[in-house]
């Protein structure tokens, strides 16, 4: 969308449906050329001035027409569209798309094998917690997992509500073999903040790298 007008994604914004197909062609051949299989679709926000249970209905007849018609583009290509809930209490008032829930329930009407959930951590737990249940229940439907620490947004060791340990041996537990996103800004340099990872590879007994000790 147009960013400079505030739109912030287009895929559930009514009138823009041009646009929407538009951006979707680019990115697929953006996808192809750097080998990368998920494209998140991302719902956009509700109008200036608009209500949003007023146009809730509309939006989401808007959400579930570019989702399918992105689907069945994206399967001419082998890739995969993702979702993302954003929360509406911090990060964005306006943006459509704000909990797994919400986001089930319309991947659920669309009916598109390769349409998955992204399901960033640090807006579930903003807008919902119950983290462990969360990703147990929609773990059939999560096609990409991303991090950050409640509620500074900073590196997964810096103070905050989640235990990220934890949850990574829940995600390991429940079978998840997709990439984990840092989704988070660095307190510092960005290098530096990576030192949290290391710090876990050695904890579990692997090299930096994330290889194991024993295989080398």
């Amino acid at each position: 969308g147009d960013q400079e007008a505030g739109e912030m994604g287009l895929a559930a914004v009514p009138g823009r449906q041009a646009a929407f197909r538009q951006g979707l062609a680019t990115a697929v051949q953006y996808c192809k050329a750097v080998g990368c299989p998920r494209i998140h679709l991302m719902a956009g926000r509700v109008p200036l001035g608009a209500d949003r249970a007023a146009v809730a209905g509309e939006m989401e007849t808007t959400f579930t027409e570019n989702l399918r018609y992105a689907a069945d583009l994206l399967a001419q290509e082998d890739m995969t569209g993702l979702v993302e809930p954003i929360n509406n209490r911090i990060t964005d008032p306006r943006y459509y798309l704000n909990t797994p829930h919400q986001a089930a329930a319309i991947l659920q009407k669309v009916g598109r094998p390769n349409l998955k959930l992204q399901l960033d951590l640090f807006h579930c737990q903003i807008m919902d917690g119950n983290l462990s249940r969360n990703l147990e229940t929609y773990f059939p439907l999560i096609g990409h997992i991303q991090i950050a620490q409640v509620p500074g947004r900073h590196e997964p060791d810096s103070p905050g509500e989640l235990n990220f340990p934890y949850i990574f041996e829940l995600l390991e537990s429940l079978g998840y073999t997709g990439y984990v996103g840092c989704e988070y800004a660095p307190k510092g340099d960005t290098l530096e903040g990576l030192g949290w990872l290391r710090s876990y590879w050695e904890s579990r007994g692997l090299q930096h790298g994330g290889t194991s000790k024993a295989a080398e």
